[in-house]
């Protein structure tokens, strides 16, 4: 059967349908395949009393005036009144001689008329145009020209190209937005891919998992016991493992009992555990896993951390130390002391002239430490020793280059950067030129220019983002990574911060002496008494800044909506105040928060206010919102909070696109939501202590109760409390903040401190990598499979040979370099001019 005979439905099973011609298409949305179309109905499958109905769904290229036939159900939208949703489409081709004729001979086909058409249905048959668009070599026979043939052909392409890419897409139950993603991956080649492998959409499409590839691949009758099958499960447990821990590696026992149990739920049929071990070795020799002892790694985070140890040699060791011939660093210090009104503290200095004279270097410390102040001066130096000018006015000729890279993973940090500077910081993503689309880890990204820069909350950057950060960093750049090591690690695998903190050969330093106490601040002192894994004495006493409410989990929402109420009274704003809490569900969760927040922060005005309703949620004009995604082409990012500042419906007079949107404020830009974006958003009035890292707000709200048990850690706690600028408030069960500090966080597994060691210091034995226990292997489950295969996947061994290879070098067995100690890439350039 071929791609353009893709049955839609059995007799047994066709949904209702109509058919009929298109009279205008009333709404497209370019990002996706969603469109609006009217139709003026010739047939249905059901009553329909009028000339015309207006259809929606995932279409192609609809042409007007050219018949469809639709599939689907009719709909009483709220605005609009009936509707018919169609699930899918196809053109609606004649099946007569006299419909083929009289369709081929038509205005759409030039230069083939009624004798030519006849013809060719003579010598075709009524399925001529199948065995065209099949293989257009059946019309040699009729001897028409080549000009003639061709220009059918085209038609014929053009007509159906498109349309049977996406209702194939329907047919496996894709939405507009996923067939867009899909179509965008894969143009033409979308349905021999999906057909020749439907397991590739795991690999290459975000949103599109395991199970619904397995569905598509059961209908096309693939075993379940299919190699692709199982390698297709094997990756998405490794990739959830790592996602979930924030691990970079895994053990071979919870791959296997998570790869056994995702391959029995799909399909509900038993898998042997061999034939699972067997795909583990499989998927190493292609390259897609590696083994190093008992560690088993996706390639991709392998490599990154070994890239990421290179790269940072590369900056620390391929150029020739940093010197200031004739400029004494202590009186440029002092210098700047006047120039600030301040005076620096020998560990400042000390950390100041360290920064400036290493390639990369280190920064650490906790709030109040001075980090702020040390990148302030080290900015301020490195300009000042190089006579370089910080006006961002200088540089308005494109040929010249800002001097200083300042940026943060997310919006908020970089704006913060941006402010204590004066000079511009961007986010990470922005830095490099990501779109935010990119599904690769190897994406490529633009390389950076300048002479220093500068990564604020380092603690928040993964491995896959760091690795293409440092990768576009050149030699001669000097690199300051700053951050809060007691803070949350990134959300993404890996503790990057931490691990190079901890391989203790890269130059750094943190910063433990308090310099700013802001009078009677209390939040200060209780943050650094955390980090050190206890409560201050006077916890529960009152202070200036901060106060301790107790009660339970069911008091926490009514306890809540009398501080926010007083806060309001008071004079702060919705910006102002932030809610921070650990878990979504439960009687304190977010998602009950954030309701009860909005009502008193921004309620209805009255019952004729705008709204829209979308997940169980109401936005309205002047709400407070939280974007969940990296979303770079709008300079807008996951974590940034907005402000709903206008509401479009349908129905509003005006609105051309007959579709509800909202428009939201954010720090630099202001972005419009179609419905298909919603998912992108959600309210922030209360948010997750994760979602808030980078982020300061003048009074921070936070319960802790017992409710969020698996969430009660130190970091977690030091993070969200840090958050708070002037007013702290504390809510819920004591014993619930105890229970937190003393519950120092694992660390995760990871081996980037051993690769820096490994790559710095090659002759030094390495530091023992120790693993947590992978408490993730034991199933709560009773029905999940177990296994007790022995699995083995060892590529990652010293070889036996030292020929110099890729695969070698990116499995770190041999140094590319070996042999060319001392020898720089410049020398390569004036040995050959």
């Amino acid at each position: 059967m071929s791609e353009q005979e893709l049955p839609l439905f059995t007799e047994d099973e066709q949904p209702p349908y109509l058919i009929g011609k298109v009279s205008a298409v009333f709404f497209h949305n370019p990002t996706n395949f969603y469109q609006v179309v009217l139709i003026k109905v010739s047939e249905t499958s059901f009553e329909w009393h009028e000339d015309e109905i207006v259809v929606t769904g995932s279409f192609g290229e609809l042409k007007e005036e050219e018949t469809y036939q639709f599939f689907g159900k009719l709909v009483t939208h709220p605005k609009y009144g009936m509707q018919f949703q169609a699930t899918n489409y196809q053109l609606n081709k004649p099946t007569t001689t006299a419909g083929l004729v009289a369709y081929l001979s038509g205005d759409n086909f030039k230069g083939i008329g009624k004798r030519t058409a006849e013809k060719i249905v003579a010598e075709l048959g009524t399925d001529a145009i199948d065995k065209i668009l099949a293989d257009s070599s059946v019309l040699a026979p009729l001897g028409l020209p080549a000009t003639k043939i061709q220009a059918l052909v085209d038609t014929l392409t053009a007509n159906n190209g498109l349309d049977q890419i996406i209702i194939g897409l329907n047919g496996y139950g894709f939405g507009s937005q996923l067939a867009y993603t899909i179509y965008e991956r894969y143009q033409q080649d979308t349905l021999k891919v999906i057909t020749e492998n439907p397991y590739q959409l795991v690999y290459d499409i975000a949103g599109v998992g395991f199970k619904k590839a397995d569905n598509i691949a059961l209908q096309q009758g693939l075993a379940a016991d299919a190699p692709e099958r199982i390698q297709a499960a094997i990756l998405q447990v490794i990739t959830e493992l790592t996602q979930a821990e924030g691990d970079t590696y895994t053990t071979a026992q919870p791959l296997l009992n998570g790869s056994l149990k995702l391959l029995q739920e799909s399909r509900n049929v038993a898998i042997d555990p061999d034939k699972v071990a067997q795909q583990f070795i499989e998927l190493a020799n292609q390259g897609k896993l590696v083994g190093d002892e008992d560690r088993i790694y996706l390639r991709s985070l392998y490599r990154a951390e070994w890239q990421i140890a290179e790269h940072l040699y590369r900056l620390e060791n391929d150029e020739d130390a940093i010197t200031y011939p004739g400029r004494d660093l202590d009186k440029e210090i002092r210098r700047l002391e006047k120039l600030f009104g301040m005076s620096y503290g020998d560990s400042q200095v000390t950390t100041i002239k360290e920064a400036m004279t290493h390639r990369v270097f280190l920064l650490t410390g906790g709030p109040g430490t001075g980090k702020t102040t040390i990148i302030n001066a080290i900015v301020s130096l490195f300009a000042e020793l190089n006579g370089l000018s910080l006006d961002p006015k200088d540089y308005k000729d494109q040929d010249k280059t800002f001097p200083v890279l300042l940026a943060a993973p997310t919006g908020r940090a970089a704006k913060r950067m941006s402010e204590v500077t004066d000079i511009p910081a961007s986010t990470i993503h922005r830095l490099l030129g990501l779109t935010g689309r990119e599904s690769s880890p190897d994406v490529a990204t633009k390389d950076l220019e300048g002479g220093l820069l500068i990564i604020d909350e380092m603690s928040m950057v993964d491995t896959y983002l760091f690795k293409m950060l440092i990768r576009a960093v050149p030699s001669s750049m000097q690199v300051v990574l700053v951050g809060d090591k007691d803070q949350l690690p990134s959300v993404g695998p890996g503790q990057v911060f931490h691990d190079l903190l901890s391989s203790h050969v890269l130059p750094g330093h943190e910063l433990t002496e308090i310099y700013r106490q802001d009078g009677e601040s209390s939040i200060i002192p209780l943050a650094h008494a955390i980090k050190e894994g206890q409560l201050p004495a006077d916890f529960n006493q009152n202070k200036v800044d901060r106060s301790f409410i107790a009660c339970n989990a069911y008091q926490v929402e009514s306890v809540i909506q009398q501080v926010v109420t007083k806060a309001k009274t008071k004079g702060f704003t919705a910006q102002d105040i932030q809610v921070l809490a650990p878990m979504y569900r439960g009687a304190a969760g977010i998602d009950r928060l954030n309701v009860e927040v909005q009502q008193i922060l921004n309620p209805p005005k009255s019952a004729k206010t705008k709204a829209i309703e979308f997940r169980n949620q109401t936005f309205r004009i002047g709400d407070k919102v939280l974007h969940l995604v990296n979303s770079p082409e709008q300079n807008v990012f996951n974590g940034d909070i907005g402000e709903i500042v206008s509401i479009q419906l349908a129905k509003d007079k005006g609105n051309e696109d007959r579709a509800d949107k909202m428009t939201i404020r954010f720090d630099a830009t202001e972005v419009t939501y179609g419905r298909t974006d919603w998912a992108k958003i959600t309210l922030a009035f209360c948010t997750s202590i994760h979602k808030a890292q980078g982020s300061e707000f003048k009074l921070v709200i936070l319960p802790m109760v017992h409710q969020y048990q698996r969430m009660l850690q130190r970091n977690l706690l030091y993070t969200a409390v840090t958050r708070a600028e002037k007013l702290l408030i504390l809510i819920g069960e004591k014993q619930a903040f105890i229970d937190s500090v003393q519950h120092e966080s694992v660390n995760r597994k990871t081996t980037l401190m051993q690769r820096v060691q490994a790559t710095f210091a090659p002759d030094e034995q390495p530091a023992k990598i120790e693993d947590k226990p992978a408490t993730y292997a034991k199933s709560t489950d009773d029905k999940a499979p177990t296994a007790t295969t022995s699995v083995e996947v060892t590529t990652a061994e010293q070889p036996a040979d030292f020929i110099l290879t890729t695969a070698l070098i990116t499995q770190g067995k041999i140094d590319p370099l070996i042999g060319m100690k001392g020898i720089k890439p410049r020398d390569f350039v004036t040995a050959n001019k």
